[in-house]
């Protein structure tokens, strides 16, 4: 799956797999966006890409983490007011609409994306209640999560986001962590993909895609893959508490208008790093989403989540 969504770098239109729909132009790749739109040069993430994934996200990510983060905002100094969640790169909400309902106490979202369109989708789609029915308000900013500061986050009870890290850089994530361990304030980050893919049946061209698709996502100076370690590292070396869970999606004939999307968007990004592959994008795409119309293919899209838990200073509400 970033107000910024993601500050870090842009695709642009993804080129269109031979054969294909041009589908991938309009969606984007997976945990990318698509074009910046002409008027306010905001790039842009489909909002039906961030709908048709929302379901297969929400049952991917790792309640196993939900307990800890619990007791932290229950233990959190100055308890008693509202909790105060900045949600980074917000899209059209869905990381509200998930975690909202499963934590206790009245609830303030601050939902976070560089483009307006996304924040009026993920605030008419607001959850209005918490899992004891304490009421969610929220508020929204538009702006450069890149920029993010631990006086920005002064206040804050907890930072979240789904489907971010990946489309960062190093610099980005550090300065992410910084400001967290500066505000004292847990972070629950979920959703980076690992760069790793099972498909079933197997093709022999599986894994060359794969490996076009995860150096795709490493172009330039962004993490893709390589995001959840270096994570990691850097709320460790700022003296968070850090814990990662698997979040895989787990798709199959359920889930056959997700597999059509992210295989046009997977093959279309691994084309565009490796264009020699695209005379073998077409067969290999079109015998894919034929077994895909019969129920026949199964994907594994494996991802992670990390939850960081600031030490003993800081300033959390």
């Amino acid at each position: 799956m970033s107000t910024a969504t993601t500050p870090a770098g842009v695709p642009g239109h993804g080129p269109a797999v031979p054969g294909g729909s041009g589908k991938i132009a309009r969606t984007g790749v997976p945990g990318q966006r698509v074009g910046a739109a002409e008027a306010d040069d905001v790039p842009r993430y489909a909002p039906q890409w961030l709908q048709l994934r929302e379901g297969a996200d929400a049952d991917a990510r790792a309640p196993e983490l939900l307990d800890p983060l619990r007791i932290r905002l229950t233990n959190r100094p100055r308890r008693g007011g509202d909790l105060v969640i900045h949600d980074l790169g917000c899209g059209t909400g869905s990381m509200g609409r998930w975690l909202a309902p499963r934590l206790d106490g009245a609830q303030h979202w601050i939902l976070h994306d560089r483009d307006p369109y996304l924040l009026h989708f993920a605030t008419v789609g607001a959850p209005r209640a918490a899992a004891d029915g304490s009421p969610v308000t929220v508020t929204t900013q538009r702006g450069d999560i890149g920029r993010l500061t631990a006086d920005a986050l002064a206040g804050a009870s907890l930072v979240t986001a789904s489907a971010l890290l990946d489309v960062l850089t190093g610099e980005e994530i550090d300065r992410l962590a910084a400001a967290c361990a500066g505000a004292g304030v847990p972070a629950l980050l979920t959703l980076s993909v690992v760069g790793r893919i099972e498909l079933a049946p197997a093709d022999p061209l599986d894994a060359e895609f794969a490996e076009a698709f995860n150096a795709h996502q490493r172009r330039g100076e962004l993490l893709g893959p390589d995001a959840i370690t270096v994570a990691c590292e850097a709320f460790g070396r700022y003296g968070a508490t850090v814990r990662v869970h698997p979040s895989p999606w787990r798709l199959g004939p359920d889930d056959a208008a997700l597999i059509e999307e992210w295989l046009r968007g997977w093959v279309g990004a691994a084309c565009e790093h490796r264009p020699d592959l695209a005379a073998r994008a077409e067969t290999y795409l079109r015998s894919r989403l034929t077994a895909c119309a019969a129920g026949e293919l199964r994907a594994v899209v494996h991802h992670s989540d990390l939850l960081a838990l600031p030490g003993a200073t800081g300033d959390a509400a």
